[in-house]
């Protein structure tokens, strides 16, 4: 099952990343934007899903605004570092994306070669959670950059093929406040029966009903919650994930270069460069981080995937070409590739969060944020 197919395309072009928000029936609205029978967008979905080129399909949440979160570097030593790896992948539930990543050459922050992303549920502390992985994975020092504003987040592989470097929207991009959101025990519920990944069988009409009965609620309570919290701005989209690391069983590879583009702008500027770079088409992610001293004092950061290192460059140089005539200096750049890599949804349950602390000798209470 590959990507390349024509009626695979069509359909990816729009389930990886165009269905945002709550839909009451997602698989219908992919057909209708796809202008592909419903009956063969579920086929097509589930043969994919079940042949391992779709590595998930769930409804996505806006975690930034449900957990306190960031990205962390990790400067681990180098004979740790695979162990550090597999720890924060197979054993630390809030660690998401797990990638290392390495520079062309030397420059001022290549020693963190270990990169996560990392949340905890409401109520624990960031720092004191990085501060016990950084002793069970042997880690010297970490670096943590929550995001201050949100400006891309959409991984679209297959629609971005053959983008030219340049290719931007017309506008600046929405720049998006992170702020974490309350919810009661009904909405917690329901968002977790929204949010678990679908195996194939469950895939097709009335999708959610099952849900509904799993949240133990009738289906249109299931609904009116969800669209509340799509309207508090706590869900993302509807999505088919493309295993886009690993080499599919076909031999095909979605992409190869996965890039972390720094840019330090002057301070002042975040925003304004932040919603310049996000409104570049090719960018999947793209947020306003303090990466500190460590990092030259960056503070946007963005995303690109391609197959092809110079494109990805050449994308990366139409962004700083476009920066600087819209008059907005760049004192400092740099681009950190990933290679291993490994994705999974950071758990954001405090529940869980209670029971891993457990797991690993700590008392949950210990690890409690500090109010004020």
């Amino acid at each position: 099952m590959e990507t390349t197919d024509p009626i695979n395309a069509r359909i990816l072009a729009v389930s990886e990343d165009r269905i945002q928000g709550f839909s009451r029936d997602p698989l219908e609205e992919i057909s209708h934007l796809s202008g592909v029978a419903p009956e063969t967008v579920t086929e097509r979905i589930r043969a994919m899903l079940e042949a391992g080129t779709i590595r998930r399909v769930r409804q996505t949440l806006l975690a930034t605004n449900l957990a306190d979160g960031a990205l962390c570097a990790w400067q681990v030593p180098l004979e740790k570092t695979e162990a550090a790896f597999e720890f924060l992948f197979q054993k630390d539930p809030f660690s998401g994306h797990v990638v290392i990543r390495s520079t062309d050459a030397a420059t001022p922050g290549s020693n963190y070669r270990l990169w996560t992303t990392l949340k905890v549920p409401q109520g624990y502390s960031l720092e004191k959670h990085a501060t016990l992985l950084a002793r069970l994975i042997g880690a010297e020092k970490f670096r943590l950059m929550p995001a201050k504003r949100l400006f891309a987040l959409g991984v679209g592989h297959v629609r971005r093929r053959g983008m030219e470097p340049g290719s931007r929207a017309d506008e600046p991009a929405e720049a998006v406040e992170v702020q974490v959101t309350q919810l009661n025990e009904l909405e917690w519920r329901v968002l977790t029966a929204l949010k678990r990944e679908f195996a194939p069988a469950e895939l097709g009409p009335d999708l959610w009903q099952a849900r509904a009965a799993e949240a133990e609620v009738s289906l249109p309570v299931f609904f009116e919650v969800a669209e509340a919290l799509n309207a508090r701005k706590v869900i993302g989209r509807f999505s088919t994930f493309l295993e886009h690391v690993k080499t599919l069983a076909s031999g095909e590879r979605v992409t190869k270069f996965n890039a972390l583009f720094h840019w330090a702008v002057p301070l002042g500027r975040e925003l304004d460069a932040g919603r310049e770079v996000g409104r570049h088409h090719i960018m999947t992610h793209a947020y306003w981080r303090e990466g500190g001293p460590e990092f030259r004092n960056v503070n946007v950061m963005g995303v690109a995937h391609g197959t092809d290192k110079e494109m990805v460059l050449a994308h990366k140089a139409a962004i700083d070409r476009h920066l600087a005539e819209a008059g907005i200096e760049i004192s400092y750049t740099n681009v950190f590739w990933g290679g291993r890599s490994e994705i999974k949804p950071s758990e954001i349950s405090p529940f869980a969060y209670a029971d891993w602390c457990r797991e690993q000798g700590v008392d949950p209470e210990t690890m409690k944020a500090v109010c004020g």
